[in-house]
């Protein structure tokens, strides 16, 4: 290497922080603009598909783009918002008590956390790539990429001591913007109008006593202003407390739930050629469905009052949970010999129809990525 070429490198490298650190900068100072622009693109990958010629990849490119982005806005916003000194008012939900808890404990939690968002942010295009090589290869792109994913998932259970997985695992975006915004114009030296939050949340300070009386809230408000300072028994819990810790019976109806996408993919290649198969189908509902009757029973028999002893995140998960059965209608054989049908027959009635048209239209638009590809339907 020359002498011109490696005195060029330092500058070179040295300037991809300072673009980060600008990029940051910009994003934390608009972050209401910023989660609105990735609201309006989210939508416009709604109305892409079936517009134009393999419309269905640039709709995935610009969906999968955004998620990315918006998992690095997630951890600039958290960064910034951590700084600001009494910034966080609110109680933070426990679903992010919980996971922020972890990913702070363990830096390996994280970034395998964070493996397994980006692969299910992108799991889709990885399939419509590997679809143009041929079948055999779109199947064992699925079949590797459910195997990476459970076997982070895997991880997750031993770093968190046998506990249920959460989905998502890592902190959902939970910032207030125009705190930021403030915070950043007045970091600045800028002189802005506080907002109306800010001003609600002023305390009055009495002059003989120096003591601090908080703002009273609109009279037409009161009720919502008592139960946000209610605190659960949830709210006063360690965060790692929110989920109990689960053996014998649960630990394997965990596995079981983490196992069942990769059993279920590898029975869809083994029998792709058939898609009418009822045989996929049935095994991978039977293991989802097992899975989650053994864990009811393990709670059941294990904590005191059975079900009643749930914290409220192990409810909300459990509730996700059985709402994710419902997908199995538009999955391998029921979608093939039952849903697929029905589909047909009520875009079909709609069509002609004023406005109702266009809601026929987006479905049928979207029925080709159910009836051609694997991930659409996934919920692990």
């Amino acid at each position: 290497m020359s002498k011109q070429a490696s005195q060029r490198m330092p500058g070179a490298l040295s300037l991809s922080p300072k673009w980060l650190g600008m990029y940051g900068d910009f994003i934390t100072k608009n972050a209401s603009a910023v989660s609105q622009i990735e609201s309006a693109l989210r939508s416009l990958t709604y109305i892409i598909p079936g517009r134009f010629r393999e419309s269905e990849i640039a709709s995935e490119s610009l969906h999968s783009g955004v998620q990315l982005l918006s998992l690095y806005h997630d951890s600039l916003l958290a960064k910034a918002i951590a700084r600001i000194p009494g910034a966080q008012r609110t109680h933070p939900t426990p679903h992010n008590r919980y996971t922020k808890f972890w990913t702070q404990k363990s830096p390996t939690y994280k970034r395998i956390a964070v493996l397994l968002q980006m692969i299910q942010y992108t799991e889709l295009l990885w399939e419509m790539a590997a679809k143009r090589k041929g079948e055999k290869v779109r199947w064992r792109v699925v079949v590797l990429l459910e195997i990476v994913k459970a076997i982070c998932r895997l991880l997750l259970l031993r770093l968190t001591n046998s506990r249920p997985l959460l989905s998502p695992p890592l902190p959902e975006r939970e910032v207030d913007p125009t705190t930021l915004e403030e915070s950043s114009a007045s970091a600045d030296g800028m002189d802005t109008p506080p907002s109306e939050r800010a001003l609600e949340a002023e305390n009055w300070t009495m002059p003989r006593t120096g003591l601090s009386l908080p703002s009273l809230p609109d009279s037409s408000d009161i009720s919502s202003y008592l139960l946000s300072k209610v605190l659960t028994a949830d709210d006063i819990k360690p965060p790692k407390a929110l989920l109990h810790r689960v053996t014998g019976k649960g630990e394997l109806a965990e596995c079981l739930y983490i196992l069942r996408p990769v059993i279920y993919a590898l029975a869809m290649q083994h029998w792709s050629g058939d898609r009418k198969s009822w045989r996929p189908w049935l095994l991978g509902l039977s293991i989802e469905y097992g899975a989650r009757q053994l864990a009811k029973r393990d709670f059941q028999e294990r904590l005191a009052g059975g079900l009643r002893g749930l914290t409220g995140l192990e409810r909300e998960e459990l509730k996700k949970r059985g709402w994710a059965l419902g997908w199995w209608m538009m999955r391998g054989a029921f979608y093939e010999n039952i849903t697929k049908s029905w589909i047909h027959s009520v875009t079909g009635k709609l069509r002609g129809k004023p406005l109702l048209d266009i809601v026929g239209n987006v479905v049928e638009d979207y029925e080709y990525l159910w009836d051609q590809y694997y991930f659409p339907t996934a919920t692990l």
